[in-house]
């Protein structure tokens, strides 16, 4: 991230009051998970154990809860970090308010988006065109079978299904009730 735009990330972020706009966009700060949304959102609480911050891994795009392969998704990333002590480097922020960012497990810095996508339960999330920060890790997850990869026929992707589907409603809410109702 360039100086300027993690000036203007913290800038946006500390009009918004959003979590740790009182560091800088590429500060690590140092948390601990205390929930697994699904395979690539988190709540990380602070180390002073005062702000749960909803954190989005950089990089990685996983099944939407909803979808085929969501919930396993979402278990292994827990297996891989619920409960643990992390090192979180947000780079920005999105619409969602969620911090974008890479997450390290403490003990042993084990990059945590790398390995979702390692194990294949993630994809590595490119942009127009430009193959992903985790390609590698990625293709050899595919020629592995391995995660989501495991059938012959290729998964499709989170962004593929918010298209056909839409975004998943949270359990028990009137979204869901309705999507229910609709399907």
């Amino acid at each position: 991230m360039t100086k300027g735009a993690a000036a203007c990330a913290f800038m946006l972020a500390a009009l918004l009051g959003w979590p740790h706009a009182s560091a800088r966009a590429d500060a690590p700060w140092a948390g601990r998970v205390s929930h697994v949304v699904d395979g690539d959102s988190l709540w990380v609480r602070a180390e002073d154990g005062r702000q749960r911050v909803r954190v989005r891994l950089d990089g990685v795009d996983a099944p939407e809860i909803c979808q085929s392969g969501g919930e396993q998704a979402r278990q292994a990333l827990q297996a891989l970090v619920l409960g643990q002590a992390v090192r979180v480097r947000v780079r920005a922020y999105d619409r969602y308010h969620r911090a974008i960012a890479e997450v390290a497990r403490a003990s042993d810095g084990l990059d945590v988006g790398a390995r979702m996508v390692e194990e294949g339960w993630a994809w590595s999330e490119g942009f127009r065109g430009r193959a992903g920060k985790y390609q590698r890790e990625a293709d050899l997850a595919r020629r592995q079978g391995l995660g989501l990869f495991q059938d012959a026929a290729p998964p499709e992707t989170p962004a593929g299904f918010r298209r056909r589907h839409g975004v998943c409603a949270p359990p028990g809410s009137a979204l869901e009730n309705a999507a229910a109702v609709i399907i």
